[in-house]
Parts: C-alpha cells; sequence; structure tokens
C-alpha cells in the first residue's frame, strides 16, 4: 500500500468527480493508497484542512503556516500549540524557507521557522519542511533550533545530495513528489536512487506537481503510485519493496504505528 505524506485534499481540482472529495478518496484507495496526511498552508483554512480530517478515516492533519503565505494570520507559538491538540494532527508545517518568491521576507520567514520548531519539540511532533533557493539557512535553522529527535520531513524535495545527506544526519527523513519523474529532473533523479530506502518517503503535493503522464494536469493523491513505480524503477527494485518501505517509515516518523 501506498501512503501520499503530503497533499492539500481542500485545494483539489474536484471537477471530475461528481462526489466531490469524497470520490476523490476513493479514488485513491481504489489506486492502493491506504493513508493521506493532508498539510495545512496558512491560518485562515485551517479548519477546513481538520474538517477534512474528522471527515475520512484514512486522513489526518498538519498545522502550520507556508512560508510564503504572509497576507493572513501569523503562526505564533500559543495558537499552534492549541491547534495541534486536535486528535487528527500528527505534524506541524508546512513551514520552512523560500527564497525563491520570498526573499525580500528572509528574516521573518526565519523566525515563523524558529516557531514552528519550538511547537514541534513542545508537542513532539515531527515538523514538515518546504526549502526552495535556501539551502544553507535551512540547514543552519534545522541544527540550531530542531529537536532532532522529532526532527521532521523535508518535503518535495529538489536540492542535492548534499542537502539530503546533510538533513539526513539531523534526523529527517527525504519526501519526493512527482517532480522526480520530471526529464529534466536528473539531479534530484540521482538523489531517488542513492537515498537510503529507510528514509524515503513519497508524495503528490497535490494539486500541484502531477507526475508523468499527467503533468501539466491538476493532481490528486492516487497519483502517488507513478511516483512510487518511477523510483522503484530508477533503483531497480520491486514496486512493493518500494511501497513497504515509504509506508513503514511514514509511520515511523509521523508515530502512526
Amino acid at each position: 500500500m501506498f501512503v501520499d505524506s503530503h497533499c492539500h485534499l481542500d485545494r483539489l481540482k474536484l471537477d471530475p468527480y461528481e462526489n466531490g472529495l469524497d470520490d476523490a478518496i476513493a479514488a485513491a484507495s481504489d489506486a492502493g493508497v491506504s493513508e493521506m496526511l493532508c498539510v495545512a498552508i496558512d491560518l485562515e483554512h485551517i479548519q477546513d484542512v481538520l474538517a477534512i480530517s474528522e471527515r475520512f478515516e484514512n486522513v489526518y492533519a498538519s498545522v502550520g503556516v507556508h512560508p510564503n503565505s504572509f497576507e493572513g494570520e501569523a503562526p505564533t507559538r500559543e495558537r499552534l500549540l492549541a491547534l495541534a491538540e486536535h486528535r487528527k494532527v500528527i505534524a506541524i508545517g508546512e513551514t520552512g524557507l523560500d527564497y525563491y518568491y520570498g526573499a525580500e521576507t528572509r528574516e521573518e520567514q526565519m523566525q515563523r521557522f524558529i516557531t514552528h520548531f519550538e511547537v514541534s519539540a513542545e508537542t513532539r511532533k515531527p515538523v514538515i519542511v518546504h526549502t526552495r533557493s535556501a539551502k544553507e539557512d535551512t540547514l543552519a535553522l534545522i541544527e540550531k533550533h530542531c529537536d532532532q529527535d522529532v526532527a521532521g520531513v523535508l518535503h518535495c524535495f529538489t536540492e542535492d545530495w548534499d542537502m539530503a545527506q546533510r538533513a539526513m544526519e539531523m534526523g529527517f527523513y527525504i519526501s519526493l513528489s512527482g517532480i522526480v519523474t520530471f526529464k529534466n529532473a536528473k539531479e534530484l533523479q540521482d538523489v531517488a536512487r542513492r537515498m537510503p530506502l529507510e528514509r524515503l518517503l513519497i508524495e503528490t503535493d497535490s494539486p500541484y506537481l502531477a507526475p508523468v503522464p499527467f503533468r501539466g494536469k491538476p493532481n490528486e493523491p492516487k497519483h502517488v503510485a507513478h511516483v512510487a513505480q518511477f523510483i522503484a524503477d530508477i533503483r531497480e527494485m520491486p514496486l512493493a519493496d518500494l511501497a513497504s518501505a515509504t509506508e513503514s517509515n511514514y509511520r515511523d516518523l509521523f508515530n502512526r504505528h
């Protein structure tokens, strides 16, 4: 069975489905997806995320604010701690640093990132990290502020093998999305081949970043099977073994045993 370790079910494109999200969840189950983690990116829609996790037994949730989400409510420690008490919340985030789009907010991004680490440490729930064009600052803040016994995951990983290694040394997992299937993702495919299997997760980040052969179309959790198949193929290993390992890793990280 597969696990979609990072998706945004509150933002899916549901036009193909007569019964909306119910049908999308059912389609994922039919494709062998046993569980989905619905990840928050702001506090304005957090109740939608939590409501979805309550509605579906195999959907869990995170609480946090994306590094580029500056127009809404700021993620204070007190607010995140209160939200993290919800019975279906298993992670803090997504948070992190994105200098590709938000270099002008660098200092504020760093402070918010630290706040999420503090909440992660207090709640003992791992942190979901978004990082783009911010390699050294991301690693430095993880080293200084993250409780490495709790650690977390670098989601939708697009960086190099050096960053992956250094993050794993601090207890982190690496999650690969549909980007790994893109023809121009040669460096990322090299990471996928070299990754220790016990530190690998898979995700869709849906509705974004659909894998080949769906690139350019809205993504959804059922497509995590295509991510898994591609990685299994380039690692020259059975799909069932890749699926079993990544599901086990997900359960270890997010305490889902």
